[in-house]
């Protein structure tokens, strides 16, 4: 990170080092904290395939700590503690902490031990800090950065928007109108913003939280009621689930990627010469620093005491380790930068830079592979010198520290050598001695390099001259019997658990034989039992019928069976024959098995007593499902008779509806004959449902040999009552229409003549522009207004459809309308005779009762002429009769 980038965040981070910890005693707040920085974490931690539940828990061992800090920096940290120790989880807190560290954070009063404590406070500022660090710090909005960055954000999408007014992260966003604000103008099509009510915050947050996590893969960190239910929201919590938002719509800002892009054009050019000289620089530095540092490397003055070496060893030291270090990293530096400056020219179309004379790359690698030369030789001379001042103290040394080792090592090896433990013990227990025996014999010729090791450094300090020589050949000559006696001792009782495993290991075959028969064998009874007991469901006479023949292929089975059984129990009683006639000490059980033959011969005849009772329970269900099957077949018979008669019927009657046979009396007598036809077929319909009513009662959910069900009888029995219903009734109103507009049957054959031919989709009704077409045929011009007027008349609901008795309702009033007038006069004069009224006596008087009654009511608004009452003129009697809009 460049001085830029630190101070910039140290500046940002200031505030937030004092953390005020106290409000987390709040636990509304901790509650808030707690969810959001959790779901922050998961909504990182599940790219690596993993998540945490408890946030002080799970990170206390800092590895689920240093893979979120991975996840979210894309860099590597270092090697994890895999250790359940508590100093291994606190060095991989500490290592989480130090990256942090290094990304110019600084933690106050943050430890490791007191994550790995579980310190639910503690931690909970740790990944604030976190937060602020990687999802927050690198907002920048308007030379404003982080917090400040992201509340101007926020204010700049939410302006135009009612009732949002973000003045902070806490109480701003109670409402939740801020958080729908923000994803509407982004993604409108997600929410419907002017739904929104300001005083249901409740559904206003929940929407947003809802559409966030749907839509835009934000992980849902707070409920609803959290924040409602709070007087102030935790700050910390809402700016984490603010900055997820951010990121999410972080595209947006591409816009104002594309209009920097030119300005950093602008400044290659500037960025390129600055390499250049700093390429020089480095460069002339570098190499000063190798010619001042290799002549010391070449001095090869030997100095004549330990301490003096050691000191120059010392400074070489320092030197690899402080002084060279920086100067590699210059080295690295200078060739990236030399690369890359003629990366950046070739890219620009410049002429590829020639350093100065002496100062090219490869001038340096040269004068840096002399500086490596002269340390390695420098270095060389150095162990050497070493080596030869430390070597005697250094043989003198070794001989104890190794005859000490040895003679550690070999104390009480023959007291265990002579043991007789393997006179009692088992077969197992014999090759575990066995097993134990080898390993000490590897670990013998182990030590075998040891004691050579020895007497090699015995023999060398005798030609040196060292001055404890008789001491030094004293303890290696006692080491070296001692070695003999230890390997005389070890084949010794090696034979002797040889013979006794021999003695033993007829007996394990045999356990082992019947172990390996009895398990499968015990198996076998044990799945045979289940399968004895286990209940069944079937649902066709097929599937009873394999159950059958299953069962009774496994009743074929059992004298084989039987045999097996008898062969295990022979292996066992031979094992008994044979502790019994050599006496050998058997401690315990088989150690292959605990089954035992009681058990087998126990559950033998648990078998034998299942088989009769399975046998009765697939007989009773046999008979059941062959019920079911009669079942079945009654209601598919009836079934495939009803459902082909009423399609048949159905289409007869569509037929009735639109052909011309016959006058519409016809017509509707021919309908009520298929009407009472279709009623005595009632009794069929309730015998199916009667048959209906027993499958269903056996509960018998599928027939084969039927596609129809008794819902597609029901609906299609109801169809067809409604269907001779209401074509009946349609037939009834066009004869009240003939009869009322005196039209007659040669006049209704050409309308449903014309109605059928213009009806192109055969539905008994046309659409509009059928009904245009039809109009036009027969002679009307209008424009789209009358058309209009018309469709009004004849579609008052609006459907878009014109039914036969619309249309020649319409035809009818269009015929009638001329000749209304005179029918109305020509009707008054007769009754009126030469007045120019007529009273209600006189309409009772010539009019049958009941239509003279009829007719007084329609007239009674109209009557009462100021000569004589109770009478009306003419006007007033067509008015009554024929409406205002009739003439």
């Amino acid at each position: 990170m460049d001085h830029y980038d630190s101070q910039q965040t140290n500046d940002y981070m200031q505030p937030e080092d004092d953390w005020d910890r106290d409000l987390l005693l709040d636990p509304a707040w901790e509650k808030q904290q707690r969810k959001t920085f959790t779901a922050w974490c998961n909504s990182h931690l599940r790219k690596a395939g993993t998540q945490i539940e408890n946030i002080e828990e799970d990170f206390r061992d800092g590895l689920k700590l240093m893979l979120l800090l991975e996840v979210i920096s894309g860099e590597r940290l270092a090697k994890p503690e895999r250790g359940k120790m508590r100093v291994h989880k606190i060095s991989n807190v500490n290592k989480a902490l130090d990256f942090i560290a290094s990304k110019g954070v600084k933690l106050v009063s943050i430890g490791a031990e007191e994550i790995v404590d579980g310190n639910a406070k503690m931690t909970l500022g740790m990944i604030w800090t976190i937060i602020l660090r990687f999802a927050i710090q690198d907002i920048s909005v308007e030379e404003t950065s982080a917090k400040e960055g992201l509340l101007l954000w926020c204010q700049r999408k939410t302006a135009p928007y009612k009732n949002v007014n973000i003045q902070n992260f806490h109480i701003s966003w109670k409402d939740g109108l801020g958080f729908c604000a923000l994803i509407h103008r982004h993604r409108p099509e997600l929410i419907d913003y002017g739904k929104l009510r300001k005083d249901d915050p409740l559904t206003n947050l929940n929407t947003a939280f809802d559409v966030a996590e749907r839509y835009l893969d934000i992980p849902k960190m707070l409920d609803a009621e959290d924040i409602i239910g709070t007087l102030r929201p935790d700050e910390k919590a809402i700016m984490t689930y603010v900055s997820c938002y951010y990121h999410a719509f972080s595209g947006a800002q591409k816009a104002e990627t594309a209009a920097n892009r030119i300005c950093k054009v602008l400044a290659v050019n500037q960025e390129n010469e600055q390499l250049m000289e700093d390429y020089e620089k480095l460069a002339s530095d570098l190499l000063e620093w190798i010619r001042r540092t290799i002549p010391w490397l070449e001095n090869r003055a030997p100095e004549n005491t330990m301490q003096a070496m050691q000191q120059k060893l010392e400074d070489f030291r320092d030197y690899r380790r402080l002084h060279k270090p920086p100067k590699v990293q210059e080295k690295c530096q200078l060739e990236i930068n030399f690369n890359t400056l003629q990366t950046k020219l070739r890219l620009s179309n410049r002429p590829a830079f020639m350093p100065s004379e002496g100062k090219m790359v490869s001038d340096i690698n040269n004068a840096w592979g002399c500086l490596e030369q002269a340390e390695k030789g420098y270095e060389e001379w150095l162990l050497n010198e070493i080596r030869r001042l430390e070597r005697l103290d250094h043989l003198a040394e070794k001989f104890r520290q190794k005859a000490c080792i040895h003679e550690s090592w070999t104390d009480g090896k023959e007291a265990m050598l002579q043991q007789k433990d393997y006179e009692t013990a088992t077969l197992s227990e014999i090759k575990a001695l066995l097993k134990k025996h080898e390993a000490f014999e590897s670990d013998l010729a182990a030590h075998q390099d040891r004691v050579e090791q020895i007497a090699a450094i015995a023999q060398e300090l005798n030609e040196l001259d060292y001055y404890d020589s008789p001491s030094v050949n004293a303890r290696c000559q006692k080491i070296c019997d001692q070695w003999d006696n230890l390997g005389a001792l070890t084949q010794k009782r090696r034979e002797a658990l040889e013979r006794t495993e021999k003695l033993l290991e007829t007996i394990d075959q045999l356990y082992l034989e019947y172990a390996k028969r009895a398990a499968p064998f015990n198996n076998w009874m044990e799945g045979a039992m289940e399968d004895l007991q286990d209940t069944f469901i079937v649902h066709t006479i097929e599937e009873i019928q394999g159950l059958t023949t299953a069962h009774e292929q496994f009743k074929a089975t059992l004298p084989d069976a039987d045999k097996e059984r008898q062969a295990i129990l022979g292996i066992h009683n031979e094992v008994s024959k044979i502790v019994q006639t050599y006496h050998v000490n058997m401690a315990g059980t088989n150690p292959y098995t605990t089954i035992t033959p009681q058990e087998i011969n126990g559950k033998w005849d648990h078998v034998r007593q299942l088989v009769p009772r399975r046998d009765q329970a697939l007989m009773e269900e046999h008979a059941r499902q062959q019920h079911n099957e009669r079942l079945r077949k009654q209601f598919g018979a009836q079934a495939n008779v009803i459902g082909p008669w009423i399609q048949t019927k159905m289409e007869e009657i569509g037929r009735i509806s639109i052909e011309m046979h016959g006058t519409l009396e016809d017509q509707l007598n021919h309908l009520r004959q298929y009407e009472k036809s279709i009623v005595n077929y009632k009794p069929k319909i309730d015998q199916l449902e009667g048959d209906h009513q027993q499958i269903q009662e056996a509960l018998i959910f599928d027939n084969k040999h039927t596609n129809y069900t008794m819902e597609h009888i029901r609906v299609g029995w109801e169809q067809l009552l409604t269907t001779i219903a209401r074509t009946t009734n349609e037939v009834e109103n066009q004869i009240l229409t003939r009869d009322a507009k005196g039209i007659s049957q040669e006049q209704m054959n050409e309308f449903r003549a014309s109605f059928n031919h213009f009806d192109r989709k055969k539905t008994g009704m046309m659409d509009a522009e059928d009904f245009r077409t039809c109009l036009i045929s027969i002679g009307y011009n209008m424009g789209e207004a009358e058309f209009a007027r018309i469709m009004s008349i004849v579609d008052p609901n609006r459907i878009g459809v014109v039914t036969f008795q619309a249309f020649i309702d319409f035809m009818s009033r269009e015929t009638a309308d001329t000749d209304t007038a005179d029918q109305v006069m020509a009707s008054f004069k007769i009754l009126a005779g030469d007045k120019n009224y007529i009273t209600v006596d006189e309409l009772r008087r010539e009019l049958p009762p009941d239509q003279a009654e009829y007719c007084i009511a329609r007239m009674a608004p109209y009557t009462g002429l100021d000569s004589v009452p109770g009478a009306l003129d003419y006007m007033s009697f067509s008015t009554a009769l024929y409406g205002e809009s009739d003439l």
